[in-house]
């Protein structure tokens, strides 16, 4: 039997007049089937499988919108094409409440009929055809820039198409290129490594580079703030760019967005990034003017954030804003969040709202040491699922609604992103050394060039020493830290886990979205 392009059932009083309108159909390979008022078009969809309905409004007996709700109690997710005469908006609302897929007013000729039937059920095959086609041809684009990429801005537009591949081979389920497009990533990653090392440290050096983390609060804060503009200065704990792209159109029902690059700095880990962006400082200052912040990066015990609010406050100071009004709320919980919400309107005569969520962090770690959440959150998709179901249903998108109503710039970052780890890479380090997965610091540690880079001279990296003899490694790729006596221990926890602290894309690149309220 000769496949057809779809099966309709069309069902309409005046079905005999419609003969023109079917044969056409027909002849572009869909088969249809016909009845004459609701309850005959009923009884069709329980009895056989449509996959599609062409419906009328006003018909004898049953009338078209009574007809499609005991259609779609059968089968919810059967698409609907509504077919009336009447203009009337009460019944385009009504329609559009019952998630019709299309509604059309009589008279219509053969072709708008074809065309809407296309769309309907051939809507995600055109996509995919043209996404599959669409990055068959920017592949070979994409490796060409990749080789000539000598700037922040080539990589920064290199790294956007790719997270835009991302969301569309996501959003149309296309699975046929992923690995294609996860191989180029990775290409591109070891590129990308060699550019920073052959350009961070000048970056250091000079003011004529790209916004580093530290860089974050002056040119993305500061100017609202001198302007007497309420800021919301909202900082996502690990959120990636692929992330803060897939939340971009629930944040566009409230604000107009512009998105500014920055570039973390190293390692692309909370304790060193988050400390710059509310301090302004590289981690060697910081360091250096808050003793008690150097005493716990050394122990690498407790909180290494414990200062981020004093930080904000002296950064203020420095740039002549210290009389403006700074609340700061670091939230953990999901319960604090709710708190936080239910009196955020205690802090609208604030001029500068900070708040610091850590959810995207969190994820990531409690997905490391459960099977269940593995499961759920299987791949970096899963992870961009996971967060956009988290926002969609959060306090925090209260809590911005609500700043945005008050007139509330909204300027949101991160202060890195993170990286899938697959690859093991033996550290040669004793055990006072740190933790990290992706990066270390301790007394001569070591580890193969292939894998990591091998700070030592801490000065030109604008690092603290941690100790004596204290060097850094800094993971490069989708490597992952291992000890040689330990490895087999924390191989299998570690692989496929979201890991940062070192060198990718990923990581280092985030977004700065500055938010106007509409």
């Amino acid at each position: 039997m000769e496949k057809t392009r779809g099966k309709i059932l069309w069902v309409d009083d005046e079905i005999d007049h419609l003969k023109p309108h079917i044969l056409f159909l027909e002849e572009k390979g869909y088969a249809i089937s016909t009845c004459s008022n609701g309850r005959d078009g009923i009884s069709w969809v329980r009895e056989e499988v449509f996959n599609l309905v062409l419906l009328d409004q006003f018909m004898p007996g049953l009338d078209g919108m009574e007809t499609l709700r005991e259609i779609k109690e059968i089968n919810p997710a059967l698409p609907v094409i509504m077919i009336t005469k009447s203009e009337e908006e009460w019944l385009m609302d009504e329609a559009i409440s019952e998630k019709i897929a299309h509604f059309l007013i009589k008279p219509v000729n053969p072709n708008q009929i074809f065309m809407a039937c296309k769309q309907v059920l051939e809507d995600s095959k055109i996509r995919s055809e043209k996404t599959i086609s669409g990055y068959l041809q920017e592949f070979q684009k994409i490796e060409l820039n990749m080789e000539d990429a000598d700037s922040f801005e080539n990589w920064w537009k290199i790294y956007n198409r790719l997270v835009k591949w991302q969301l569309d081979f996501e959003e149309q389920k296309e699975a046929n290129l992923h690995q294609i497009l996860v191989e180029q990533i990775q290409s591109c990653n070891r590129k990308f490594t060699g550019f920073i090392e052959n350009n961070y440290l000048s970056w250091l050096a000079n003011e004529k580079r790209p916004i580093l983390s530290n860089d974050i609060f002056k040119t993305s804060v500061k100017p609202f703030l001198e302007r007497d503009e309420k800021v919301c200065f909202l900082v996502m704990d690990a959120m990636r760019l692929d992330q803060f792209m897939a939340l971009y159109p629930l944040l566009a029902e409230d604000f107009s967005i512009n998105i500014n690059p920055s570039i973390s700095i190293l390692p692309s880990a909370t304790p060193f990034s988050r400390n710059a962006i509310f301090s302004g400082l590289y981690p060697d200052e910081f360091c250096k003017k808050y003793p008690s912040q150097l005493d716990v990066m050394v122990s690498d015990k407790g909180s290494l954030n414990h200062m981020e609010n004093q930080f904000l406050s002296d950064q203020l100071k420095r740039s002549g804003l210290g009389e403006k009004s700074l609340h700061y709320h670091k939230i953990w919980m999901v319960d604090e969040g709710q708190k936080f919400q239910s009196k955020v309107s205690q802090f609208l005569n604030f001029d500068l709202l900070a708040i610091v969520v850590n959810f995207v962090d969190q994820l990531a770690h409690r997905r490391s040491e459960s099977d269940v959440l593995k499961e759920m959150v299987p791949d970096e998709s899963g992870y961009r699922q996971a967060v956009k179901v988290w926002y969609e249903n959060s306090w925090i998108r209260i809590v911005l609604s609500e700043l945005g109503s008050v007139g509330f710039k909204v300027v949101m970052t991160s202060d890195h992103g993170s990286i899938m780890v697959n690859r093991g890479a033996m550290v040669a380090a004793d055990k006072d050394s740190s933790s990290g997965v992706r990066y270390k610091h301790g007394r001569n540690i070591k580890a193969n060039e292939k894998s990591a880079v091998d700070i030592r001279d801490l000065n030109s990296y604008r690092l603290p020493p941690l100790g004596h003899q204290n060097n850094y490694l800094l993971a490069k790729g989708d490597y992952y830290f291992l000890y040689p006596n330990e490895q087999n221990k924390y191989k299998n926890r570690l692989k496929g886990s979201f890991q940062h602290g070192g060198i990718s894309m990923e990581e280092m690149m985030v977004p700065v979205f500055v938010m106007d309220p509409k």
